[in-house]
């Protein structure tokens, strides 16, 4: 027998049978017509998904693939770009952006905190030069969820081209694209997709393509132009990730059937139950109040707690498996997943993990407190307003 642990990481997520049982489907041509209609399938699903009726590219890379096709195609070596930063993964989009040669103007705030539209409005006035500005949306190493709304406004007001990580958050929470004028928008499919990993998408508006034709940083593989070209064809420039793409189409179909806005509603229920029996442990919520991401829950164990042995302890005994921190973080706090195929019941099952793993440790904490405030939030949110 297998053992399948409870997988609640930020990414890659568990994944429904019915994707799983999409992927054996056997191969086919990526030249002929029936890759031609799951391609179109899945962009036409993708651009519900995103909200938008501009391009939708699909390209055969992780999500940090799809962000560097964003660089290599907005970026000429020279340019001055602003990078909003506010914990690992816009860090890691700004050095993306270096590596090609970019002049980076780095506005950080404190981890954990949100990047403040009046402060991204201020700089932008006094860098006219600026024609890109590098947002993340959902920072999954702290746990939190920007205003991006009010962010892209402010780029927009600016006449500026906004380039949106929505790696963990397209398809978990409302995005829509076109509304809030997003330029460019990436997500990957081992997110809230309930794919796994190998496809990411980028939603790419007239402007953004305008300023991709002017400009002159190098590339190929991940070149829009050649993705455009063969998309009208009904194929891609290179061999794509077919049975991941079988996945991909499957979990696009759960979320239209469970319809978007139920999507949404679930996994803010999952966070706010996770939030609410972490903190009834004795964890510190590490995102600022009213910032907390709807895909994964950042916390603060008690000082007495070592979180590597403790992660440890609650995959190998109780078949839980969270992250921990990353880059500074490291050591430092837990992060619980809740994104994609998951449930409130998961939740549960994964808070009581957790509690007797702190029991194992000897750490003290009120037995069945986490349990009882996540059932009490579930409960709250399933009453009617």
């Amino acid at each position: 027998m297998i053992f399948q642990p409870q997988l609640r990481i930020p990414g890659p997520a568990p994944l429904p049978e019915r994707v799983v049982r999409a992927m054996s489907q056997p191969m086919i041509d990526h030249r002929g017509p029936e890759f031609a209609a799951l391609l179109e399938e899945v962009v036409r699903g993708a651009k519900q998904v995103f909200g938008t009726q501009n391009d939708v590219i699909v390209m055969s890379s992780s999500g940090t693939g799809g962000l560097e096709s964003a660089i290599v195609n907005l970026v000429t070596p020279g340019d001055r770009v602003l990078a909003a930063i506010c914990g690992n993964f816009g860090e890691r989009f700004a050095e993306m952006a270096a590596a090609y040669g970019a002049e980076l103007i780095r506005h950080e705030v404190e981890w954990g905190q949100p990047v403040d539209p009046d402060d991204l409005r201020r700089l932008l006035a006094s860098h006219p030069e600026v024609r890109l500005v590098l947002l993340t949306h959902n920072e999954t190493s702290t746990g939190l969820t920007n205003d991006l709304e009010a962010l892209v406004r402010v780029v927009r007001e600016a006449g500026r081209l906004s380039v949106v990580d929505g790696v963990s958050s397209v398809s978990s929470m409302p995005v829509e694209v076109d509304r809030i004028g997003a330029d460019v928008v990436v997500s990957g499919s081992q997110k809230g997709w309930m794919a796994p990993p190998g496809i990411a998408f980028a939603a790419v508006s007239q402007a953004a393509w305008e300023h991709s034709e002017r400009s002159k940083g190098p590339r190929f593989y991940f070149d829009w132009a050649q993705h455009k070209k063969f998309a009208a064809k009904g194929a891609t420039p290179w061999t794509p990730a077919v049975s991941v793409l079988f996945g991909v189409r499957e979990g696009i179909r759960m979320l239209l059937e469970e319809g978007l806005d139920n999507a949404y509603a679930r996994h803010r229920r999952c966070a706010d139950a996770v939030a609410a029996g972490l903190q009834a442990m004795g964890f510190s919520l590490f995102a600022a109040e009213g910032y907390r991401s709807a895909t994964v829950t950042a916390a603060v164990p008690q000082q007495d707690v070592d979180v590597k042995a403790y992660r440890k302890l609650l995959r190998e005994k109780f078949g839980v498996v969270i992250a921990g921190g990353q880059g500074k973080l490291e050591g430092r706090l837990v992060r619980v997943g809740h994104l994609g195929y998951v449930t409130e019941g998961d939740m549960v099952q994964v808070l009581w993990g957790m509690e007797q793993a702190l029991e194992e440790l000897d750490i003290r904490a009120n037995e069945g407190a986490g349990v009882s405030a996540a059932v009490a939030s579930l409960n709250r949110a399933a009453v009617p307003a």
